[in-house]
């Protein structure tokens, strides 16, 4: 019965059920951390609808709108020991055509970014000379008090603006929403939410103000032979 194989099968059960314990502990700690994201200030500072080719692999024509914005936000409350990163991205909004009966929303990302915690800045795709930046702003700190904290101005988009319909261009009612997506070492994903819940806050001014995309930009017809 007390073969050395039992023996080791109850070694790894005990140690299994250590870790899950450790584990569970780990992620209930996030609880009982504050959690209070911001955003002072998500407009847009140009926006454009086009009609071509989106992407090089499209097949056809279409309307597609390109929207450059500017953002503060602080969200380094989302930062915790626990934290191995935070997934941010900024999605474009509008009703849907038949939304009086359906409620139905559109929606688009424009622009993402991962910001990862200083000691997964590993997983990070960037060159050497930004890892020293933020191995050196991480220097003697457990979180970079900085870190989640976002000023971007005039950002350029990355993901142009299409639908299945082809159409864009004089669309009422647009919003620009700051999402955000945060992946712990240890326990459940969590995502941007719109109320209260014990220390962790509703993610405050993430919504824009509302604002219509332009019509297209006609060309300008050319001049008829001379007179």
């Amino acid at each position: 019965m007390y073969t050395s194989v039992v023996r080791l099968q109850n070694v790894f059960g005990f140690f299994t059920t250590v870790a899950f314990v450790v584990a569970a502990f780990i992620a209930a700690s996030d609880f009982v951390t504050e959690r209070a994201p911001i955003v002072r200030t998500l407009k847009t500072t140009s926006v454009q609808v086009v009609r071509g080719r989106p992407h090089y692999y499209s097949s056809k024509k279409e309307e597609y709108a390109i929207i450059n914005f500017s953002l503060d936000a602080d969200l380094s409350s989302l930062f915790t020991w626990n934290t191995k990163q935070v997934f941010v991205y900024v999605s474009a909004e509008w009703p849907a055509a038949d939304h009086a009966k359906t409620n139905a929303t559109n929606e688009a990302v424009i622009w993402d970014t991962i910001i990862t915690s200083p000691s997964a800045d590993h997983l990070a795709n960037i060159g050497p000379v930004a890892m020293k930046k933020l191995r050196k702003s991480a220097g003697g700190k457990s979180i970079d008090p900085n870190r989640g904290k976002l000023s971007l101005k005039n950002q350029r988009h990355k993901y142009k603006i299409t639908h299945p319909s082809g159409k864009l261009a004089m669309t009422d009612n647009v919003t620009l929403r700051l999402h955000y997506n945060v992946q712990p070492w240890v326990g459940l994903l969590t995502w941007d939410q719109d109320v209260d819940y014990g220390y962790w806050k509703a993610l405050k001014n993430g919504v824009s103000k509302r604002f219509k995309l332009p019509a297209i930009k006609e060309k300008k017809a050319a001049s008829a032979g001379a007179r």
